[in-house]
């Protein structure tokens, strides 16, 4: 069996997004509480995980992630809350 990946966003202490890909979102979350997630979110403090979408592999999982960091901070949420649906 595949494993599940999943994309998800997160906000940082400073308020900017970070999004990412893991296939244990629990696990990567207190990663990153930790420090040990990302050298992005290590320098701005995490916050809280906004939102974690299931994806159907990792390739799947990685193009999510690569347009999300494209948008703008408001498109991220909507990117995020327009398959929440």
């Amino acid at each position: 069996m595949e494993q599940r990946w999943f994309v998800y966003l997160l906000e940082c202490l400073d308020g900017s997004y970070y999004a990412g890909v893991t296939t244990d979102v629990d696990k990567r979350m207190n990663a990153h509480a930790e420090g040990k997630g990302s050298k992005y979110v290590y320098s701005k403090g995490f916050k809280k995980l906004i939102a974690a979408i299931p994806c159907k592999n990792k390739s799947e999982a990685c193009k999510a992630e690569y347009k999300i960091k494209q948008l703008s901070k408001k498109e991220k949420l909507e990117w995020f809350n327009n398959r929440n649906v």
